[in-house]
């Protein structure tokens, strides 16, 4: 048995299988949530998601920075208080989270610049090697 008689034999003839679409991206009112029949991708919240990344690492590095200084001189003014080695103990352990999260941050930016880059240039490589398909449409009507 073909392959063709195979398909016909689970899904019927071609011609009486329903298309296959996305709902979302059906341009028929009555067939989902509707849409405009063209699949669109947009770079805009990949860049948009390394900003807020980039700015919450900017806010980590400043925020440890702050924590130091606001650190300073304690140690001299509380020697010999228990307290002065909780609250150094404390210090590191913020320091060590902060770091952590600026790095974190760091790296995820570049991961979300990345698949902007990455997706702008599937979607235009993907445009260019469809210039030549011919889409039939109402030209075509009225030949």
């Amino acid at each position: 048995m073909s392959d063709a008689e195979r398909w016909r034999e689970l899904f019927g003839p071609v011609g009486d299988s329903p298309a296959m679409k996305l709902a979302s991206a059906s341009n028929d009112a009555g067939a989902g949530s509707g849409g405009t029949g063209r699949l669109k991708h947009s770079s805009g919240p990949w860049t948009s998601a390394s900003g807020t990344a980039d700015d919450l690492r900017t806010r980590a590095a400043t925020s440890r920075s702050m924590l130091g200084r606001g650190h300073e001189g304690v140690a001299a003014g509380a020697g010999g208080l228990g307290s002065a080695a909780a609250l150094k103990s404390v210090l590191t352990s913020w320091e060590e989270r902060l770091r952590a999260v600026r790095d974190e941050c760091e790296q995820l930016k570049g991961l979300l610049l990345a698949v902007a880059k990455e997706m702008g240039e599937s979607e235009t490589g993907v445009k260019s090697s469809l210039k030549g398909v011919h889409v039939p449409g109402k030209a075509d009507e009225k030949r």
